[in-house]
Formats: C-alpha cells, sequence, structure tokens
C-alpha cells in the first residue's frame, strides 16, 4: 500500500469496533440503538463538520390481529461537512444488526489472530469503521477542500430503511456519488454490482365465524382465502421475480370457522418493470379470492427497494474504485447479487453507488458472523483513495 495506508490507525479501527460491537443495537433495541449513535456521535466529531441525530420517519405495521399500529425506530445520524462545495458525495452505513436484544449472540471471539467472530462486526461496524478512517485519511491530505460530503448512518437498515428512506432520497439529492459500507460480498473483497429489488406485503383477511359442526357453510373461512391466495401468488413466480410466503397467523378453536388471517411475505423482482407488473397483478389476486370465497382482503407494503441497475456512470464509479485498488495492489472484482441495501434506494435516485465499501469478512446475519482484521486498514485505505479521486475531478 502507498502513504495513504500510513494515516490509518488499525488499532484504533479495532477498538472502535469492538465497543461498538459490544453495544447491542438490533433493530427493535432502542436503548442500544440510543448508545450506539451516542458513541458514534463522538466519533465522527473527528470530522470537520456538523454532527446530528435525526428523528426516524413514522412507520406503519400490521399486527397479527390485522390492526396497524406505529413502529418505533431509533434516531440516524447525519455528518455533513463542506455543504457549499460545488462537488459533493454521500457516503452510507447502518448502526443496526439482525441480533436482537434477547439472542444468544452477544459475544466477540477470536478464532485466530486475524478474525474476529462478533455481532455486527462485519455487518457493519466494521464498515463504519472504515468510513471513518477513510475520511480522516482523505482530510488529511491536499485535496479535502474540494470536496464536500454528507454521512448517514441509518438505525432501520436491516429492516427495510422505511424510517430513513425519505432522509436517504434528501441527501442523495444532488451528489456526484455515493459509497455505502456494506461488507464485501465475499471474503475475497469481491464488490456487489446489479442487485435486485424487494418488498414485504402484509394482507389481511376478514372472513365470517362459524361453527364447524353445526353451520360451516355460513361461515366464510379466512384462512383458506389465505391459503388459496398462497398458491396464486407462487404461481406468478418467473425469472424475473421470487414470492416467499413467509408467514400465515389467523383462527383460533378447531371447531369455530376462522374470520381471520394475516398473510405476510416478501418479494424480490429482479427489474423495476416485473416490481411494477406484480404489484398490478397483486390487486387483480386480491380482488379474484374476494370474489371466490366472500372475504374482504387488505392489503399492507410493497416494494420499498426498487432493483439497483448499473448504468454507464455507475460502472465508471465501479472502474475507479478497481483502479485505485489496483493501485494499492489489491484485486477488485465484482458480481451480481440478489441481497439488497441502501444502494439500491441511492441508485434509484440515479447517483452512481457502490455499496460494498466495507470490510472483509463473512457468514453475516448467523452466529457465525466474522471480521478479517487487516481488512479494516485496507479497505480504509481503498476508501480514502477513491475519495480523493473523486475531489480531484473523477466521475465528471
Amino acid at each position: 500500500m502507498d502513504g495513504t495506508s500510513g494515516k490509518i490507525d488499525t488499532a484504533a479501527m479495532l477498538a472502535q469496533v469492538q465497543a461498538w460491537s459490544a453495544v447491542n443495537t438490533g433493530t427493535a433495541n432502542l436503548t442500544g440503538l440510543a448508545e450506539q449513535a451516542a458513541m458514534l456521535a463522538e466519533a465522527f466529531a473527528a470530522l470537520p463538520g456538523t454532527v446530528e441525530l435525526v428523528d426516524p420517519a413514522l412507520v406503519t405495521a400490521i399486527a397479527a390481529d390485522g390492526s396497524a399500529f406505529d413502529k418505533p425506530h431509533g434516531q440516524h445520524l447525519v455528518v455533513r461537512v463542506r455543504p457549499q462545495a460545488n462537488r459533493r458525495i454521500l457516503l452510507t452505513g447502518h448502526m443496526d444488526t439482525v441480533f436482537p436484544v434477547d439472542h444468544p449472540f452477544q459475544r466477540q471471539t477470536w478464532r485466530d489472530s486475524e478474525t474476529l467472530n462478533g455481532p455486527g462486526v462485519a455487518d457493519m461496524k466494521g464498515g463504519i469503521a472504515v468510513m471513518l478512517h477513510a475520511l480522516m485519511a482523505f482530510e488529511a491530505g491536499g485535496h479535502a477542500s474540494a470536496l464536500g460530503y454528507d454521512v448517514l448512518i441509518n438505525s432501520d437498515e436491516e429492516t427495510g430503511s422505511l424510517a430513513s428512506a425519505a432522509l436517504i432520497a434528501e441527501l442523495a439529492a444532488g451528489k456526484l456519488a455515493a459509497l455505502t459500507y456494506e461488507p464485501a460480498a465475499l471474503p475475497d473483497g469481491t464488490l456487489a454490482h446489479e442487485r435486485g429489488g424487494t418488498g414485504n406485503y402484509s394482507i389481511t383477511f376478514t372472513g365470517k365465524s362459524a361453527h364447524a359442526g353445526r353451520n360451516p357453510h355460513d361461515g366464510r373461512n379466512a384462512i383458506v382465502a389465505a391459503a388459496d391466495l398462497i398458491l396464486r401468488l407462487k404461481a406468478l413466480e418467473s425469472d424475473q421475480i421470487t414470492i416467499n410466503p413467509a408467514k400465515l397467523e389467523g383462527g383460533a378453536a378447531n371447531n369455530v370457522v376462522p374470520d381471520h388471517a394475516v398473510l405476510r411475505f416478501n418479494v424480490r423482482p429482479k427489474s423495476t418493470t416485473a416490481a411494477e407488473t406484480f404489484d398490478s397483478d397483486l390487486n387483480a389476486l386480491l380482488r379474484s379470492i374476494e370474489a371466490a370465497h366472500e372475504v374482504a382482503a387488505h392489503r399492507h407494503g410493497g416494494v420499498t427497494r426498487p432493483p439497483k441497475k448499473v448504468d454507464a456512470r455507475a460502472q465508471q464509479l465501479f472502474d475507479l474504485v478497481r483502479q485505485c485498488g489496483a493501485e494499492l495492489g489489491q484485486t477488485i472484482r465484482w458480481q451480481s447479487t440478489g441481497g439488497v441495501c441502501d444502494g439500491n434506494n441511492i441508485a434509484a435516485c440515479g447517483v452512481p453507488v457502490v455499496d460494498t465499501m466495507g470490510v472483509r469478512g463473512g457468514a453475516i446475519h448467523s452466529p457465525d458472523e466474522y471480521l478479517i482484521v487487516p481488512s479494516l486498514a485496507e479497505r480504509a485505505a481503498l476508501s480514502a483513495r477513491v475519495i480523493e479521486r473523486l475531489a480531484q475531478g473523477a466521475l465528471t
């Protein structure tokens, strides 16, 4: 690596990752998220900008009984540096993890001298450290005055960024490019290229209860209607979209025709056209189910992360990352993936984005999650070089 890496304090990065990983930040753990946000605000105060904690947007969810309720979320961290600069970029990450406060995976373990196992060490508290120290190295260089940037670290990425989507769009507007610090797609550092989209739906069915023995035909079975929809949904699958019925709730005693059910499912469209077609087909299916089973069906949700395509300008950003990697002795590859992240949201705003600039590691979303510790400095040096090139006029 060149002199840029000499400005990066690996020990300090590791210490931060370990301290942050020790705080449980499951998306629903508001206490842990508040503690983490305060720690991040202190750390990012090292940058020459303003640090702010922004309240989450209101998010409505559907309970098991079909009623809507407001779902609370933690605050988001926003850092603004040189907002008046002509050239500005966006850097994003998330402080939440998939491990709730009562999950058994709460501690860190060293697998060997270079591999740390722990909650969020790769996804993405390691990535946040990479982002911060890349920016600190950039600020110590000679080109910082030419580039402004915003940093967003949200509290709800793992559940779809519904409480931060509007903030992402606001901060992405007018940006030259964006870097997101999800872990590399593969342990060797391979980046995620194109991504599919995702959407979550809840369908509430209201039928009519009756005695299952005396007068079952007077009832309207909500669970049967939901089951019918499940089969019809699976019939809509194609090479452009997958559909995963994930949870069916409802019913009570065996001798009562169930008058209520809630079906929850996820879709993964590969294109905007596939997402739009599914949404239209779903409406038609619900009307058909209502007529066939004499029930009412109410839908909630939709596609919240559009598919991320890589256009010519986005490819220029990928090529820049590869070029900077080569200068540092790093081989940068990329591949398409079915996973989603805030990079989908940013790309939908028309901003070029590389969304796996974080650490090398693996087994994320599982108790086997691990961080390859040398990648902290390695990836921070890479980001610092990319940001420097953007300041110098790359990606016009």
